[in-house]
């Protein structure tokens, strides 16, 4: 059995190094647990009977190539997600951001839009939206896509609503939205201010300065020195004082810039770049 498992982690790095060699996408650094289940569960997807084989794959079939990274990067979310996050950004972060006259917001590793639209539904409502640029990446163009075209499931906006209100929403959730079928389409206003476009946080750089970065539940599956290095990036980023908007289950403790923010809210997982 160990050296089934040895013989598996090697094809694993065989895979991740090919990818990144082949293709440019760079999982080397993900937390190796959860990268080797989301492995088992692409190879068992595929049809093959071992990594090599998803690996030869791979190489062959760009179909399959889009299936799996779309498997390996992990794209979990939801409108509004963690409500008191959102409520604590309303109550303490707007107030700060109406004092500038331009505001530069990053939402890194967006997934498939939820939060980026409950941000554009956020500002619109505290009268901020038109003077915000919202830079939503992905490294993943296929999430991308459908995070531009705005259409979420109809079994989905219960919950949603849920969370909108407990987030301080002051409308009917349902203004956000128009329902077809077993869908429902958000209001076009709410990408007016959006720039989907792709961005790898494991091998691009800086591309502009920001007010506000938001990178909530990604880096719980990176390893420590890729956190670092992406951390990184994201102060080499930032505007004098920008905010910082990480996972509930994420932390700075123990972090070569951990000392470089202090809390906005106290108990939230929203920081204040310090100097």
């Amino acid at each position: 059995m160990e050296d089934r498992n040895g013989l598996e982690a090697l094809e694993i790095d065989l895979l991740l190094e090919a990818i990144f060699r082949r293709y440019g996408f760079d999982f080397r650094g993900y937390a190796p647990s959860s990268l080797r289940r989301r492995v088992r569960a692409a190879v068992e997807a595929e049809g093959v009977a071992t990594v090599s084989g998803l690996l030869e794959k791979v190489f062959h079939d760009a179909s399959c190539l889009e299936r799996v990274l779309l498997g390996l990067s992990v794209n979990v979310s939801a409108m509004f997600r963690d409500p008191r996050f959102f409520l604590a950004f309303r109550r303490h972060a707007i107030p700060l951001l109406r004092t500038y006259p331009f505001v530069r917001i990053w939402q890194a590793g967006c997934s498939t839009g939820e939060e980026v639209y409950s941000l554009a539904i956020l500002l619109q409502e505290e009268g901020l939206y038109d003077r915000c640029r919202i830079y939503a990446t992905d490294m993943n163009e296929v999430v991308l896509r459908k995070a531009r075209e705005g259409i979420f499931p109809l079994d989905v906006m219960q919950k949603y609503t849920v969370n909108y209100l407990a987030s301080g929403g002051t409308r009917a959730f349902s203004d956000y939205y128009t329902a077809a079928y077993d869908h429902v389409i958000l209001r076009p206003s709410l990408r007016e201010r959006v720039l989907f476009s792709q961005h790898n946080l494991v091998s691009d750089g800086v591309f502009n300065e920001f007010n506000v970065i938001l990178c909530r539940n990604v880096m719980i599956y990176f390893t420590r020195p890729l956190q670092e290095r992406v951390h990184k990036l994201f102060h080499r980023s930032f505007a004098n004082f920008g905010l910082l908007g990480i996972g509930s289950h994420e932390s700075l403790r123990f972090l070569p810039v951990e000392h470089e923010y202090e809390p906005l809210v106290p108990g939230e997982k929203l920081f204040r770049r310090s100097h």
